[in-house]
């Protein structure tokens, strides 16, 4: 058994192309606050989000999958808004009692979803 003590990180890729791009949309449009990453020899950033990093890094473009990263939030409501106002893609989620929840997909084909506990 592992006692799992909280999550540390997750890592989101992008194309070495668009790395700025990424950097923008995660730090400007989501809303993420940079952090200090070491100097690695592959190009990244890291952000903090709810006290767990997000790591920003590169590979080749995939194709979309059902992988995903998801995080609670405090108003469901007032995110899609902001998403839908900066022309973000959105996937609706089937029904879950308790929760109200959507995904969206970055500009780079990284799923993330949303979710409230109603």
């Amino acid at each position: 058994m592992i006692n799992f003590k909280r999550a540390d990180h997750f890592q989101i890729v992008v194309p070495l192309e668009r790395l700025e791009e990424a950097r923008i949309f995660y730090n400007d449009i989501i809303g993420l606050e940079p952090i200090e990453r070491p100097k690695f020899t592959s190009k990244g950033y890291w952000f903090n989000i709810a006290n767990i990093q997000l790591h920003l890094s590169t590979e080749e473009a995939m194709p979309r999958t059902s992988r995903h990263n998801a995080f609670e939030i405090t108003d469901i409501a007032s995110a899609r808004k902001h998403l839908e106002s900066n022309g973000v893609e959105f996937l609706e989620e089937p029904v879950i009692p308790g929760r109200e929840r959507f995904s969206f997909i970055d500009p780079f084909g990284n799923r993330i979803e949303l979710l409230e506990m109603i």
